[in-house]
C-alpha cells in the first residue's frame, strides 16, 4: 500500500530542492547516489558502488554514515536534500564521512525551508578525509520569507597528507534567518582545507560565521573566505582564524561584508597565528558599502532599486 503521506512530503521536498536550484532529476537517476531527508524521517536513500550511505532515525533527527571507499572515485555528485517543509519544527542531522585514502567524491547538498516560522535545523559533522583523498561540499540553502529558520551547522574535519577538503555554503534566497556556523579543520602534511560562506542578510537575520584552519603539517595551505550582504535591520559577525603551525604552511582569511542601509551591523575578526618561522598566514578583511553608481546603472535600465540591489548582490555571491 502506497504511504500517501511520504509521498506527498517527497514532492514537497522535491519542489524546494529545485526552487533552491536543484536539479530534481538527479533525486530520481539511479546513476547517482543521494539522500533526501525531511524532519527525522528518511525519504528516500541510495548509494552506489564503492560509496556508502548508512541512516538511523531518531526522536529528533537523523544519524547520516557516509563511507567512499579507498581508491574509489565516484563519477557522479552525491545529491543530500535535507529540509522541513512546515513551519515549525526541529531537525537534528548527526553526520560521520570518511572519505578514505585515494578516493575522490563531490558533493551537492541543499537544505529547504521554505515555510518556516519556528524551525530550528542543526548539523553536527564529524568529517575525515584520508590520504591523497579529495571532498568537495557544496551546500546551497533555500529559506522562504518567514525569517523564523535557525540553522547550527557545526563540523569537525581531519585532512591526511595530501588530502583536499573543500566546502561551500550559500544562503541568497529569502531571510538567512538566524545562522550560527562553526567549522574547524585539521590540515596534516600537504593537506589542504578551504572554507567558503556566501549570505545575503536582510530584516532582522543575525549571522555568526567562525572559521578555523589548524595547518598542522608541512606545506598544508588554507583558506577562510566570507562573503556577505547585509540590509535592513540584519547584522554579522565573521570570525576568520588560521594557524600555521608547520614549516612551509599557507594560509590566509579573506573577508568582505558590504551593508546596504543605516541599520544594518557588519563585524569581523580574522585572527592569524604562526608557531613555525617558515609557516606564512595573511589576512584581509573589508567592510563597505554598494557601489551606488551600480545601483543606479540598473534604475536607468529599469529597475527599481532593491530590484537592482538584489542582481548585485546574487553577482557578488555567484
Amino acid at each position: 500500500m502506497i504511504n500517501y503521506s511520504i509521498e506527498k512530503e517527497y514532492e514537497g521536498m522535491v519542489d524546494a530542492y529545485q526552487k533552491a536550484g536543484g536539479d530534481r532529476n538527479a533525486l530520481l537517476g539511479k546513476e547517482t547516489a543521494r539522500l533526501v531527508i525531511h524532519e527525522n524521517r528518511v525519504l528516500d536513500s541510495s548509494g552506489v558502488d564503492g560509496l556508502k550511505i548508512e541512516t538511523k532515525e531518531t526522536g529528533t533527527g537523523v544519524e547520516v554514515y557516509l563511507v567512499v571507499e579507498e581508491g574509489v572515485r565516484i563519477s557522479y555528485p552525491v545529491h543530500l536534500c535535507f529540509g522541513i517543509l512546515s513551519k515549525e519544527g526541529l531537525q537534528e542531522i548527526v553526520m560521520k564521512v570518511n572519505a578514505k585514502d585515494n578516493s575522490e567524491v563531490n558533493v551537492i547538498a541543499h537544505c529547504v525551508f521554505p515555510n518556516a516560522a519556528k524551525a530550528i535545523h542543526k548539523m553536527e559533522a564529524d568529517i575525515e578525509i584520508g590520504n591523497n583523498a579529495r571532498f568537495d561540499y557544496r551546500e546551497t540553502h533555500y529559506h522562504g520569507d518567514y525569517g523564523g529558520i535557525e540553522v547550527i551547522p557545526k563540523a569537525r574535519v581531519k585532512v591526511g597528507k595530501g588530502g583536499v577538503y573543500q566546502s561551500s555554503m550559500t544562503i541568497s534566497q529569502g531571510f538567512v534567518g538566524k545562522l550560527d556556523y562553526d567549522f574547524e579543520v585539521f590540515c596534516q602534511e600537504d593537506g589542504v582545507a578551504e572554507l567558503v560562506v556566501k549570505a545575503y542578510g536582510k530584516g532582522h537575520d543575525d549571522i555568526k560565521v567562525w572559521e578555523k584552519i589548524h595547518l598542522d603539517g608541512a606545506g598544508a595551505r588554507g583558506l577562510a573566505k566570507s562573503r556577505l550582504v547585509l540590509s535592513d535591520r540584519a547584522k554579522a559577525e565573521v570570525r576568520g582564524e588560521t594557524y600555521g603551525n608547520a614549516p612551509d604552511a599557507r594560509g590566509h582569511v579573506d573577508c568582505i561584508e558590504l551593508v546596504n542601509g543605516t541599520e544594518a551591523v557588519a563585524k569581523a575578526i580574522p585572527i592569524v597565528s604562526v608557531s613555525n618561522d617558515k609557516a606564512k598566514v595573511t589576512h584581509e578583511a573589508a567592510i563597505g558599502s554598494i557601489d551606488k553608481k551600480q545601483v543606479e546603472t540598473l534604475m536607468a535600465r529599469g529597475l527599481d532599486e532593491s530590484e537592482a540591489v538584489d542582481v548585485i548582490v546574487k553577482g557578488i555571491l555567484r
